[in-house]
């Protein structure tokens, strides 16, 4: 059987997309603007969210894309075959145009055709929503699928918590989805109902429904607009197509994992531990890689994504010391190996790889001293001849001191470790850290009240005056706009003297004075910087793009956007920076709200 490559595959996807009439659209920053519910991309569907709730997208009802995302909830998951931080997300939408019918066809053909995927049809199995007391069980989704030939032995009834999208915050568009599973086990051994809980079965591809939205008052009511939002992971899709049950072993890791072994002289597969660890190490250097290469200047620091950055990087240090990898500034080696996967596909890994390879460097020489310190308060706490686990757990946490290290560093001095107190205090870190996740990055991205796009519409007057007080070189770096207040970040070197926060503060009221109109217009991308527009964002989009202008002709603002927006500035208030500090290395944010 000749393999299919992940070109092709990319390539596939999307020539069936524009043969269903989509637009293809390029793939968004991994770093969200205008977004307060996350730190990264997590999906393809966080770019086009102004456009699911009603805005109108310069490339028309159908689009698609190939979009790139990290997603770090489930860090300790990787380490599997099948879990990942970074991947690319195969996804078209329908926004308000085509519904569940439609979109379940297009699935099934581009999954079995022998046009496009050609996969065995009984190996498939689905999923959809059993429904609850707030919607019903979706029988149509249903019905489609037993259409399509799948037997209802291999159609699962599941609850919301498996069968639901969204709202991403509290509020918002949400519906039912529908879920496609391949088996990766033996062929002649298809069992003749699903499960989901065998893992031997992989979900695939996700179609959800947007057809409901939530209320505050937790009252579900039926959307004007139903959109369609599908996914499909291309490293997972890769491997099924070519028959493989892990993804670590396709063209979109071997290099990594060659490099490693390199490195290592370990072989991946000679045992469990050895093929896990290898595992971590090439998720999170790739993921590190592709963070770093963003244009966005995150490096790896102790907040926001520069810690997640310095995360990925020391766990994957740690990794590669349990299978012998103890060369300093090892991580930079792996870079080329990255960047030749991703050759003409993410230019950005080749353009900021030097950036890349020397924070890598700087944050492993930083974790050597941190591990050195580890070693010293060991050596100190093992002098009472027993290591608790709560002390272990802080060597782990503090000084990142793995827990196979610290269980072999008591052995070889006869003392006794008890790990089942470090189990179990590790449990009680990962379920507090992702509850304080959930509850830092909710609430914003679905809601497109009245006040949030006056604080949007104050980003851009804010960006305006920070150019004419600073100076050209001033450009967006990301905003996180909640209902009480507006977070914009933006490229400068040094912090903001008092006088240039008061002069900002200032030229942005007196635009507000003057109670100048907010136009809208699409234009080709090239018009739209040939026009002055600002807005290094503005390629999700595609070729169409749309441009708002404040004030006549644009002489306050003129930047891509996708809204929301007023209609005129005056309405806004009175505009007070309330803060301005370091984001990271040569980048300030500034705090303000609208009095």
């Amino acid at each position: 059987m000749r393999l299919m490559t992940s070109r092709e595959i990319r390539q596939k996807f999307l020539s069936f997309q524009v043969k269903k009439r989509h637009a293809i659209i390029p793939s968004a920053s991994l770093i969200p603007v205008n977004d307060p519910t996350v730190l990264f991309t997590t999906a393809g569907m966080h770019p086009l969210v102004p456009f699911l709730l009603g805005e109108i997208h310069p490339s028309g009802k159908r689009l698609a894309s190939v979009q790139k995302c990290v997603r770090t909830n489930d860090i300790e998951e990787v380490g599997d075959p099948t879990h990942h931080t970074f991947f690319e997300m195969l996804g078209n939408w329908s926004l308000g145009d085509y519904f569940k019918k439609e979109a379940i066809e297009m699935s099934w053909e581009f999954l079995t055709s022998p046009d496009w995927l050609n996969l065995d049809k009984s190996r498939l199995a689905v999923s959809v929503f059993m429904g609850d007391e707030n919607a019903p069980f979706d029988e149509e989704a249903f019905n489609l699928w037993r259409k399509m030939g799948i037997p209802e032995t291999k159609i699962a009834k599941l609850p919301k918590e498996k069968n639901w999208w969204g709202p991403a915050g509290e509020t918002g568009p949400c519906g039912p989805d529908t879920e496609m599973f391949y088996w990766v086990g033996d062929p002649n051994e298809i069992p003749e109902s699903f499960n989901d809980d065998n893992n031997l079965w992989v979900e695939i591809w996700n179609d959800v429904f947007m057809e409901y939205n939530k209320k505050a008052e937790g009252r579900y009511e039926l959307l004007e607009q139903k959109n369609v939002d599908t996914g499909m992971g291309l490293e997972r899709i890769l491997a099924v197509v070519n028959g493989l049950s892990d993804n670590y072993k396709t063209e979109l890791f071997l290099p990594i994992i060659g490099k490693i072994e390199e490195l290592s002289g370990k072989k991946y597969g000679e045992s469990e531990k050895i093929t896990r660890c290898m595992r971590i190490i090439a998720d999170h250097l790739k993921a590190a890689a592709f963070i770093m290469g963003d244009d966005a200047d995150v490096s790896p620091s102790n907040v926001g994504r520069g810690y997640i950055v310095r995360r990925l990087i020391r766990r994957a240090i740690r990794y590669g010391r349990q299978i012998g990898i103890t060369e300093t500034g090892w991580t930079k080696s792996v870079v080329p190996a990255i960047q030749e996967i991703y050759d003409g596909i993410y230019p950005e890994l080749q353009g900021n790889g030097e950036f890349i390879s020397s924070e890598l460097v700087k944050e492993e020489e930083r974790f050597m001293k941190t591990l050195e310190n580890g070693m010293k308060e060991f050596s100190r706490l093992a002098e009472n001849g027993v290591v608790s686990g709560h002390d272990a757990f802080n060597l782990y946490q503090s000084y990142g001191l793995p827990k196979e290290d610290i269980k072999e560093l008591s052995a070889e001095r006869g003392i006794e470790f008890d790990e089942s107190s470090f189990d179990e205090e590790f449990k009680r870190h990962q379920e507090f850290s992702r509850t304080a996740s959930a509850g830092m990055f909710k609430g914003g991205l679905a809601d497109a009240s009245e006040k949030t796009t006056k604080l949007h519409t104050a980003a851009h007057l804010t960006l305006a005056a920070l150019r004419k007080v600073l100076g050209d070189h001033v450009s967006q770096k990301g905003s996180n706009i909640t209902t009480e207040r507006l977070r914009f970040d933006f490229s400068h070197p040094v912090k903001m003297t008092p006088e240039e926060i008061k002069k900002t503060e200032n030229m942005v009221n007196d635009w507000i004075s003057s109670g100048a109109d907010v136009s809208v217009e699409e234009m080709d991308i090239s018009e739209a910087k040939n026009a002055g527009a600002t807005g290094v964002f503005g390629d999700r989009y595609g070729e169409k793009v749309k441009v708002y202008s404040i004030g006549e002709h644009g002489e306050i603002s003129k930047e891509i956007c996708g809204g929301p927006h007023v209609s005129n500035i005056g309405t806004l208030g009175r505009f007070k920076i309330i803060k301005e500090e370091s984001a990271s290395a040569g980048i300030r944010r500034i705090k303000a709200v609208l009095e």
